[in-house]
């Protein structure tokens, strides 16, 4: 997956966690699980951009 696609999935899942948490709640388990898969591409996300600098 390059940054791009990275990038992309990323807002996917921003806006799908935002509408989950509205409709569901904040701490519904998937908004949590949502949450979970956010923080791992965001992850992978810094680790790309620190091995490209």
């Amino acid at each position: 997956m390059d940054l791009s696609d990275l990038l992309i999935k990323i807002e996917q899942l921003r806006r799908s966690m935002i509408e989950v948490a509205v409709d569901k709640g904040f701490s519904s388990n998937e908004s949590i699980e949502i949450s979970r898969e956010l923080d791992d591409l965001l992850n992978k996300y810094e680790k790309i951009k620190e091995l490209n600098n």
